[in-house]
């Protein structure tokens, strides 16, 4: 029997009675609840839909703004469309098959925004690839996502996938979007958008009509720390629906005015969501920040900006910290005292809003208007009313000194196989160490709960569909009532407040049994040591725990890799030691100093003093020769720890402290 066709798309709910999907071309059930919150029924929307509707809203408003030879030029949503549909004509003119994928390789920039909707109009799923991934990492994406085209963005990336392509039975099409391209089988930006623009508008329009909000328009890979990585699908409605909730939950964004400043890859589902999805949503602008942004051009970029939004992965802030402490301890006596002052007041400012307490000092009141303002406009957030960090946790420290800046950073959680947002926090509604409280219209629970804390578990609309032609792997994440189970453990208080306490596959079991999750304490260790970047438990099968701290040093600026050079901060603080250096091998070299150890276990042994027992207790560390990077293979390209790669690549020093 002729599979029945559905011809009232974009926005047309295919009907199914699958729970769970895990076929690209197939449909799931929406979980819209007969009745509900407003945000929990509102009626579903498509991608190619919600662009739509925006740009018939706000046609003249600036969707895009890209700096181009030092001149920043403008995309409004009329003309975003247009080159949507575009783009889309021209996939299709080169063989994009209806959820077969095109993958998008390079940094953040119009073109990859145009080229994941267009993905979507044309029938297709878009697939986001990290630009740090090997040519193997890029095949294991491409193949098992059906790519007939590959979108690179340059030189660098294209040399990956043309190591790759005779293995893509399905690749028809390779795309560079800067830059002209070299090899006679790769197809310019240029000429992408010629192809396209000579299609006909009706080839486009039939398939958008066959378009549904319940079927997969997206595909994000896991890390894959663990094994391959796995394709999470993701509906129209999923994605959009996570946008809406997350505005609403925001409630200070202002359709139309909003300017967003971002600092996460596109690949990451959250970067999706906020820069894609939530700008469409409310006609916002997107200023796209250089990608040697982390050099030093972003302060440039928000001073010329002067976003009212700003989302950055906490280096970004960490960056920012660094710097502002190296200025600060170049100033006079004078200047300290005064800084000082400041600081306490707006600290002392948060701490009571955190509290429930509504107070504005004069003291907070004068440092605001007068010192404050100063520093935000150097910075280029005199406009900004939101900051917020995703994709890996903050340091306390760091957060509280932006806290005494009166810059209040903001957590914000989720999981690709949540559409990248489940919890946020907002002034107000906020501590140091939550990630925020549940976004309306979703859920948490805990569940196989021990002495409060429990695996973290998601529902709501926003969650995924299944992993790519995975059904099993799906089943062990998403249970029957369609909870997620996030492997995260965690609390939950009495304020609604989500805190994450540990991984359930990162638990260390000791020898003696005892389950300990490692990144509460190594979070507490980098908040007594400021200078160590760094610090990673050891203690699986052992009989104490122990610990590697790394050093904060510069960073090489064309590789993003660790240099020896250590950071000014650090060379002044071990000179305070009596123990001078400039590197981490002049540090190491001699072996680490007695008062550098002594000074370091000064502040294990504060953390060990609110260890919950004798078991969660720091006996020894070991200093190591570089810091963790993407490059060198400690970090995820989402900056999380790679605890195998540590351990092995560092097990010379971990045997010896077991000695």
């Amino acid at each position: 029997m002729a599979q029945q066709i559905y011809n009232d798309g974009p926005d047309q709910i295919v009907p199914t009675d699958q729970e769970i999907c895990t076929d690209p071309a197939g449909y799931v059930r929406l979980r819209i609840p007969e009745q509900g919150k407003a945000i929990e029924t509102i009626k579903p929307i498509s991608v190619p839909g919600l662009l739509q509707r925006t740009a018939r809203e706000f046609p003249e408003n600036v969707a895009l703004a890209q700096k181009v030879n030092g001149k920043w030029e403008n995309i409004t949503y009329k003309e975003y469309l247009a080159q949507v549909r575009t783009c889309a004509k021209g996939f299709l003119k080169l063989g994009l098959e209806r959820s077969h994928a095109v993958c998008i390789l390079g940094f953040n920039s119009p073109e990859w925004f145009i080229s994941d909707l267009a993905a979507i109009f044309a029938g297709g799923i878009a697939v986001g690839i990290y630009t740090t991934n090997s040519p193997e990492a890029c095949f294991y994406c491409a193949e098992s996502s059906n790519a007939d085209i590959i979108v690179v963005e340059d030189q660098k990336q294209l040399d990956k996938i043309l190591e790759i392509r005779s293995r893509l039975p399905h690749l028809k099409a390779i795309v560079q979007f800067t830059g002209e391209p070299t090899h006679p089988d790769v197809t310019s930006w240029k000429k992408l958008m010629e192809i396209g623009s000579n299609e006909d508008d009706e080839i486009l329009n039939q398939v958008l009509k066959q378009s549904a909000v319940n079927q997969c328009c997206t595909l994000v890979y896991t890390s894959g720390t663990v094994g391959n990585p796995k394709g999470v699908m993701l509906s129209h409605d999923n994605v959009t629906w996570d946008a809406l909730a997350i505005v609403e939950r925001l409630g200070t964004i202002q359709p139309g005015k909003e300017v967003l400043v971002s600092y996460l890859p596109l690949s990451h589902v959250a970067a999706q969501i906020i820069d894609i999805y939530i700008t469409i949503t409310v006609g916002a602008t997107v200023y796209f920040a250089d990608k040697d942004a982390l050099k030093g051009s972003l302060i440039n970029t928000l001073q010329e900006v002067q976003p009212t939004k700003f989302l950055g992965v906490p280096r970004v802030y960490e960056k920012i910290y660094e710097k502002m402490m190296q200025i600060g301890a170049k100033n006079g006596g004078l200047k300290k005292f005064i800084a000082a002052w400041a600081k306490k007041q707006a600290l002392q400012h948060h701490i009571d809003n955190i509290n429930g307490i509504k107070s504005n000092s004069w003291g907070y009141c004068i440092a605001k208007n007068v010192l404050f303002s100063k520093v935000k406009n150097a910075l280029g957030f005199s406009r900004c009313d939101f900051f917020a960090t995703a994709a890996a946790p903050l340091a306390v420290d760091v957060k509280k000194y932006f806290y005494s800046l009166d810059i209040p950073i903001m957590e914000c959680f989720g999981m690709s196989e949540a559409s990248g947002g489940h919890t946020v926090g907002i002034e107000g509604a906020n501590n140091f160490e939550t990630i925020g409280t549940t976004i309306n219209g979703m859920k948490t629970k805990l569940v196989n709960v021990e002495d409060g804390q429990g695996e973290i578990c998601m529902y709501g609309r926003h969650v995924f569909m299944g992993y790519l032609r995975e059904p099993e792997k799906t089943e062990e994440t998403l249970d029957k009532d369609g909870w997620l189970h996030t492997g995260d453990l965690g609390r939950i208080d009495e304020k609604g407040f989500v805190y994450i306490t540990g991984r359930l596959k990162e638990l260390l079991v000791t020898a003696g049994g005892e389950n300990i999750p490692p990144v509460p304490i190594e979070q507490a260790v980098k908040a007594e040591l400021p200078h160590v970047s760094n610090a990673f438990l050891i203690g699986d099968k052992r009989k104490f725990l122990s610990i590697l701290l790394s050093l904060k040093t510069e960073v090489n600026p064309e590789t993003g890799a660790p240099t020896d050079e250590l950071l000014p901060s650090v060379r002044e603080w071990l000179k305070s030691l009596g123990c001078p250096a400039d590197t981490v091998k002049q540090v190491l070299d001699a072996g680490p100093s007695q008062r550098l150890i002594d000074a370091l276990m000064l502040g294990i042994q504060r953390v060990n003093e609110k260890a919950t027992s004798n078991a969660q207790t720091i006996k020894k560390l070991a200093l190591l020769p570089a810091d963790f990077s993407i490059p060198t293979g400690e970090l995820g390209p989402t900056l999380k720890v790679k605890r195998r790669i540590v351990e092995e690549k560092y097990d010379y020093i971990i045997n010896k402290m077991y000695l």
